[in-house]
């Protein structure tokens, strides 16, 4: 069934509870999340968006349900992944003359998923589709966060269909951002910032920048995916203003990957000296072969100092660690502080290498990489403990 928003506009999405991993096996979406669609009436109807491949079947035969699906005069596809165009295929069988506004770069992806060509009418900023009485307004959004994103904006309802931003995954029965718990919301929306948007954080600003400029009155934001935010709706923009901002928090992380625990040892010790020497600083410990990644790469977001940590194996470091250095470069954090540790038993090259990719990845290293033998003693314990009192100093 539709969820009415407005006078002319209907939710016809798919809220997906049992959700749990996202972009294959690459995001965690442990809350669930919904592919939110948006049916918009006037004199000319127009369908923003579907929903996720496999419920393509389910989303047309409810959309029937909704409207006669003849009477959808244009579709809007504000983004080309599956996870929003997925049903297109089922949809456009029935209906398959209907035209398609999307940007120049979605037409191609679009013919790159499904290999049909359909009518499609591309459109750049400032482009605009009259249905009657209100009309919308199109605003490209390239690498927010595809090359084929884009917005599009209804006055008169002064309402931004804003695609992945200001999206976050939360699956819940209650659509609006004043009926959900705030600081679950928030925890999910800067989760999916950290860990989507970081790389693109001077694109966000000047597209803000850029849509603000343009002096429109927003009443509602209206994401591809989780809550619709209708409460100060203006709140979530301020919000990825300051976290584009290179955003910090006066927090520490320790990083560890551990093999028969000497590491943990190791990185219990480290964060025994920082909190010592610098009780204000918020410092968190996080074994990344047993923890979400996703909420590892958070906790580095809003940290100042990334001290990570691995044992040697193979003249090399173990694969959680591996894995989660690969995502933090790719993420291509900026001004953060980083340092290195790591047990061993005979070659020792792990705490090395990950001083190396935390380097690489554009940390600012602050000490040599510490490197303990075999399980830490008590001497070594003591080391561990003045090499992080070393850094929160440094620091």
């Amino acid at each position: 069934m539709g969820v009415r928003i407005t006078d002319s506009v209907t939710w016809v999405g798919k809220i997906d509870w049992e959700l749990q991993k996202f972009h294959g096996e690459e995001y965690s979406t442990f809350k669930g999340s919904s592919y939110n669609s948006y049916l918009v009436r006037d004199e000319k109807t127009v369908l923003i968006d579907t929903v996720y491949r496999p419920y393509a079947k389910e989303f047309v035969a409810q959309l029937e349900h909704e409207i006669d699906l003849d009477s959808i005069d244009y579709i809007i596809a504000n983004h080309a992944e599956v996870d929003h165009s997925g049903a297109m295929p089922e949809l456009m069988e029935r209906i398959p003359n209907v035209p398609i506004y999307c940007s120049p770069q979605a037409v191609k992806s679009l013919k790159g998923h499904y290999h049909k060509d359909w009518d499609f009418r591309p459109v750049k900023t400032g482009d605009t589709l009259a249905l009657g009485a209100k009309t919308i307004t199109f605003v490209n959004a390239a690498m927010l966060h595809w090359p084929d994103s884009m917005f599009s904006y209804l006055d008169k309802e002064n309402i931004l269909f804003s695609n992945d931003a200001f999206g976050h995954h939360l699956a819940s029965a209650r659509m609006f951002n004043d009926l959900v718990d705030e600081g679950e919301l928030m925890h999910e929306c800067m989760k999916y910032y950290a860990n989507i948007l970081t790389p693109f954080n001077k694109l966000v600003v000047k597209k803000i920048h850029e849509v603000v400029g343009f002096g429109l009155p927003v009443d509602y934001i209206m994401p591809s995916h989780g809550i619709i935010w209708r409460d100060n709706p203006l709140q979530i923009v301020h919000k990825y203003l300051e976290w584009a901002e290179d955003y910090q928090e006066k927090q520490v992380v320790v990083l560890y990957d551990t093999m028969w625990n000497s590491t943990r040892d190791m990185a219990e010790c480290i964060a025994e000296g920082i909190r010592k020497a610098s009780p204000e600083l918020e410092v968190k410990l996080f074994n990344v072969g047993q923890r979400d990644k996703n909420e590892v790469i958070l906790e580095v977001f809003k940290s100042r100092l990334v001290v990570a940590g691995s044992s040697t194996i193979n003249k090399g470091i173990l694969s959680g660690m591996a894995g989660l250095l690969e995502m933090i470069k790719g993420l291509g954090f900026k001004n953060k502080f980083g340092a290195a540790f790591g047990s061993y038993g005979w070659s020792g090259e792990g705490a090395g290498i990950v001083s190396e990719w935390l380097e690489k990845s554009g940390f600012e290293m602050l000490a040599e990489p510490l490197k303990v033998l075999w399980k830490p003693d008590e001497e070594a314990r003591a080391q561990c403990e003045a090499y992080g009192a070393q850094l929160a100093e440094r620091l």
